[in-house]
């Protein structure tokens, strides 16, 4: 039988001598692994749209049963070639694409999920700023993984009283009556929770230009990268090459 969905390539992994293994995520079904015989070859017609990052239809024979769908034709909706010039778009690019993989299951369709991840590989290929992309996308992820958290009041009494530090351990905002409860919660300006939680809402269509002080980025990774390191197992190869990257590059000016 023959199926066809439309996908983004997510993961590449090199199988015998001359093929690939490829993770798809799709519109239709989410996440799914697809057989790619004879990618590696040099003359292959499947090599192009099997490269990680790229966006196409992906015409696969399924068999009856649970094996893996073998890919027979893929036409290219968008390489994003320009994304792949940049050492720093595809650290980002590879890192947001890895941290999907690891937060969401096979054959669980999420078009939102879809939809978001094309719009994101999009900007970065457009030369928008990787950073807050980035930030935005662990944002998306967080809620995914059922820790985001919590940024309208304070997470312990519930009350709305500024000033706000952020808990990792406790989930969200914490008061300053209730600070104490937490001797190792964030010190954060209200311009990083206010953005935090307007990540949570946002809407990335309407993505516009979006100016963050230095101070105010260093506290959107510290805090959304805390709370994953808390919240969730994973190991991600390419978060620590991206962070080699971040630590090689100039300070930012005001």
């Amino acid at each position: 039988m023959l199926v066809k969905w439309e996908g983004i390539v997510i993961r590449s992994v090199d199988y015998g001598e001359s093929s690939k293994v490829v993770t798809l995520f799709t519109r239709e079904h989410g996440k799914l692994a697809i057989m790619v015989r004879g990618a590696k070859k040099a003359k292959s017609r499947l090599a192009a749209v099997s490269q990680l990052f790229t966006h196409g239809y992906y015409l696969c024979k399924a068999g009856p049963g649970t094996g893996m769908p073998d890919l027979s034709q893929g036409d290219i909706v968008n390489s994003f070639r320009e994304l792949r010039q940049s050492l720093n778009e595809t650290a980002y690019a590879a890192y947001i694409a890895e941290l999907l993989d690891r937060l969401t299951h096979e054959r669980e369709a999420n078009p939102f999920l879809f939809q978001f991840l094309l719009h994101t590989f999009g900007y970065l290929d457009e030369g928008r700023d990787a950073e807050i992309l980035c930030r935005i996308f662990e944002t998306k992820m967080l809620q995914v993984a059922g820790i985001s958290p919590q940024l309208t009041c304070c997470t312990n009494c519930g009350e709305q009283r500024e000033p706000y530090a952020i808990s990792i351990s406790q989930g969200g905002l914490l008061c300053p009556v209730c600070l104490p409860s937490d001797p190792y919660a964030l010190a954060v300006t209200p311009s990083t929770w206010k953005l935090l939680r307007l990540f949570q809402v946002f809407d990335l269509e309407r993505l516009g230009e979006i100016e963050v002080k230095p101070a105010t980025r260093s506290q959107l990774k510290h805090v959304l990268r805390g709370f994953m390191d808390e919240h969730l197992d994973l190991r991600l190869k390419s978060r620590s090459f991206l962070e080699q990257l971040e630590r090689m590059e100039m300070p930012r000016q005001d």
